[in-house]
């Protein structure tokens, strides 16, 4: 059984891949959060907890293995490592960094979601006050992606269903752009320039409840030529 609450972190640099992987498992329940490399995913960590890491090995810059052995001086979150490299040396080093599973690409979708609950399954389940909150910072708000509810200080901003749907596309992804076309295929709406037109209005109202001047948005970005991006804190 897939586990409803759990926040995975996919790093691959290759976006298709990326891609395909996060709506797969999105599609089964779980919370997902992508990364294009290492470096980007040691920022995404800097300012959320996962519970468990999608990793793939072979990427520009450092190595998955590399950010397996350096993240394992600090936290215990389950590593799940992704290669085209299927050798038994490559698995052995994967493991020695501490990783907790290893996958060899080509692989069924299915066999990933399978070792995935495997190795969640595993984990001992922490305390409430042991574990930390998903919470978003942009500037005096802050959002709960689990709980899918925004703060501004110890008001409630109330959000529409459409405007909840948004934070859950761009929280799943900060830092990342996601293009009109594709937020209006993830809220479910037919296609077409009406549609995306009717994104721009949402993403409008969404600002006047985020921004300071909604006009000049520093939080939920307008990026030329690919869409709107999530910029928290």
């Amino acid at each position: 059984m897939t586990d409803p609450d759990a926040h995975l972190l996919i790093v691959d640099d290759d976006e298709r891949i990326r891609d395909l992987l996060r709506k797969f498992l999105m599609r089964n329940g779980f919370l997902v959060t992508a990364a294009r490399d290492a470096a980007h995913a040691r920022r995404l960590l800097a300012g959320l907890d996962f519970d468990l890491i999608v990793l793939d090995v072979m990427m520009p810059g450092e190595d998955g293995v590399s950010l397996t052995r350096a993240l394992r001086e600090t936290r215990a979150t389950p590593i799940l490592l992704l290669t085209a490299r299927g050798e038994t040396e490559h698995r052995i080093a994967g493991l020695e960094a501490g990783a907790d599973d290893y996958l060899a690409k080509p692989f069924e979708p299915k066999e990933l979601l399978l070792r995935i609950n495997a190795i969640l399954r595993r984990m001992p389940q922490a305390s409430s006050s042991d574990s930390l909150p998903k919470i978003l910072h942009l500037g005096p708000i802050r959002y709960d992606i689990d709980r899918a509810e925004m703060w501004q200080g110890e008001a409630p901003i109330r959000l529409t269903a459409t405007e909840s749907q948004l934070m859950r596309i761009f929280s799943a992804c900060p830092g990342e752009p996601v293009s009109r076309a594709k937020l209006v295929e993830e809220l479910g709406r037919d296609r077409g320039q009406a549609q995306e037109r009717a994104v721009d209005v949402q993403i409008t109202r969404l600002r006047r409840k985020i921004e300071a001047n909604p006009k000049q948005p520093r939080y939920l970005q307008t990026v030329r030529g690919a869409g709107y991006m999530l910029a928290p804190d």
